[in-house]
């Protein structure tokens, strides 16, 4: 199928510039996948992490009612074409929504869950620039995320307050305090994307390992924690979870995943925060070319 995309090689439309996973098997121990230049190749199926990219089969009485299909303005279905958005809750929207948050070209933001309740958790849709260049970081003294941390503290501290990430009315709109899931996902295939918040893959028992914060970052394997370009107009990106007890998981520039030291290595910064139950829509209608305005009730 990705072959056909390019009438039979590769590097075709569905080339996104970043890896992901098909469903192909490779032999018994690799499964093909697509890398950041567009060809096929194979990767473990345990050991090696790769991006996600979901497939459905949309019933044949689905009807396009708005958009030109472009990455800007896609189609909008029947059913998925909410007008006269002003004085809805943000709560009630979708994951993957985009929001006019933040300041300059740090501005725009989409909606991961509403896992804490009633609120809606979003991040910066692509990591921090100061005139044009992603800001780069240390993550901390250790592998364990607080607001006092090194990437905490700023994310607490001067994103918050120096008026250069975000006007003092949206930071109004962001709860005190957030539950962050600290979970440790190592590198062997006991390991899950889900230990990021529970104690095991079966998504039972919340972990115990948590942060309290107003602003945090995506989990490791969390909604949104993929990458938002192609590897060549990205960068490398912090997330909370860590990999063992001297290295933090990243999400490289081309989508995949990794892990590094939190004291010897800098990479850039996705804010995430929790805003609050009364953030109501004022405009727009949640696409990047018309990304969603927002006021507290």
């Amino acid at each position: 199928e990705y072959q056909s995309s390019n009438n039979g090689g590769t590097n075709g439309y569905l080339n996104n510039g970043l890896h992901w996973w098909t469903l192909t098997p490779y032999s018994s121990l690799g499964v093909r996948y697509v890398d950041s230049s567009g060809g096929a190749y194979n990767f473990s199926p345990s050991s090696s992490s790769s991006g996600a990219r979901p497939s459905i089969n949309l019933k044949s009485n689905v009807k396009i009612v708005d958009g030109d299909g472009t990455i800007d303005n896609p189609y909008r279905l029947n059913g998925d074409n909410d007008t006269e958005l002003s004085g809805t809750p943000l709560s009630s929207r979708y994951s993957g929504e985009y929001i006019k948050f933040g300041t300059d070209e740090n501005n725009l933001y989409r909606i991961v869950s509403h896992e804490n309740g009633t609120g809606t958790k979003i991040v910066s849709a692509e990591p921090l620039k100061s005139s044009g260049k992603f800001i780069t970081m240390n993550f901390g003294s250790n592998t364990t995320f607080s607001s006092t941390n090194t990437i905490g503290s700023f994310l607490n501290g001067e994103y918050l307050t120096s008026g250069n990430y975000l006007p003092s009315g949206q930071v109004d709109m962001i709860e005190d305090s957030t539950t962050w899931y600290l979970g440790t996902v190592g590198g062997d295939s006991s390991y899950s994307y889900k230990n990021a918040k529970y104690t095991d893959a079966s998504g039972t028992a919340i972990t115990s390992n948590i942060a309290e914060a107003k602003v945090g970052l995506l989990r490791f394997g969390e909604l949104m924690s993929g990458q938002f370009d192609r590897d060549d107009n990205n960068t490398n990106y912090w997330t909370l979870t860590p990999y063992s007890s001297s290295n933090v998981r990243f999400v490289r520039n081309y989508g995949s995943a990794n892990n590094i030291s939190p004291s010897s290595d800098s990479v850039g910064v996705r804010p995430s925060v929790n805003l609050k139950s009364n953030v109501v829509i004022t405009g727009g209608d949640g696409t990047k070319d018309r990304p969603f305005t927002l006021a507290l009730q």
